[in-house]
């Protein structure tokens, strides 16, 4: 069961480049090492936080067979595939690996903004076109429209295939709407690290995270705690945290959290236009922060 299995912290992957904007596979590899071994549930190729607007379709397929790879099946793999032009989406995931793949993670369309029954004819479509089981993802902040709680909940009772949602609309009353009328099999994860804890209280299963990039292992034992109704431990460690996540969406994703790589040394501070690095009074807030929790720079257990 997809809810058992992506049960935790799942880890919305960075793609590192080099200093030639090249796709940085040691790098890469190197990221998945970190991530697994601080304890993250699963990993997640191919999300927004990979930069894949500015990724070709040659370099989706290069990042997904380093991931697989590097992941040799420690942990599950979900493939990032969605956008704004349902029949372009369904054709990527035809051309992917996805037989490999835990399940498909589906952002909603971004920009032009459909109805509700837009958005559920979208997601209906690409479910049909597919076996593995689909994640919605609702982002508002970045898609510019909402999937209603209602939607989700029809999606869910209504089209096979559709098996989960990530929901990071920031509102706690549309997720707890969620998980009061959804199957308990229909796996609901948050997509907001700042309020993941909160939401694992609601009744979430756990999150993909930007955060579990840079922290994976303080952030995999606080959703461990919350899902073991343990909260005052998992409140300490995210009350550590608060201050990371602020720094994580200062200027932008994944700015931050690169930034806070490259000086952990797990890999280089380069993005692609038209994002831009951190400015450097922001890096010097992340230096700071990480010298504060940590003592110094430096990859940590």
């Amino acid at each position: 069961m997809l809810r058992d299995l992506l049960r935790g912290t799942g880890v919305a992957l960075v793609t590192p480049f080099d200093k030639s904007g090249a796709v940085d596979f040691k790098a890469l590899e190197q990221l998945i090492d970190f991530v697994i071994e601080g304890g993250v549930s699963y990993v997640v190729s191919l999300g927004t936080t990979g930069e894949t607007p500015v990724l070709s379709r040659e370099e989706k397929l290069e990042v997904l067979q380093c991931t697989f790879t590097a992941v040799s099946a420690r942990v599950p793999v979900v493939i990032g595939a969605g956008g704004n032009n349902t029949a372009a989406v369904i054709k990527e995931i035809e051309a992917f690996p996805v037989e490999k793949a835990a399940a498909i993670l589906s952002a909603s369309p971004y920009y032009n903004k459909p109805s509700q029954e837009g958005i559920f004819q979208h997601y209906k479509a690409i479910a049909a076109s597919t076996a593995r089981p689909i994640i919605l993802y609702n982002v508002p902040g970045r898609t510019g429209s909402n999937i209603a709680a209602a939607t989700t909940v029809r999606l869910a009772n209504e089209v096979d295939g559709i098996h989960g949602i990530k929901e990071a609309s920031g509102n706690l009353a549309q997720c707890m709407q969620i998980l009061r009328d959804v199957s308990p099999d229909f796996l609901v994860v948050s997509g907001d690290d700042n309020l993941a804890m909160a939401q694992v209280a609601c009744g979430m299963g756990g999150v993909i995270s930007v955060a579990a990039n840079c922290f994976p292992k303080d952030f995999t034992r606080m959703i461990a705690f919350a899902l073991e109704n343990n909260f005052a431990e998992a409140r300490s460690i995210n009350n550590k945290l608060l201050e990371g996540y602020d720094l994580l969406f200062a200027e932008n994703n994944p700015a931050g959290v690169k930034a806070f790589l490259a000086e952990l040394g797990v890999i280089q501070n380069y993005l692609r236009l038209p994002l831009v690095p951190l400015s450097e009074g922001v890096h010097a807030q992340v230096r700071n922060y990480l010298k504060k929790i940590h003592g110094a720079p430096g990859i940590h257990a």
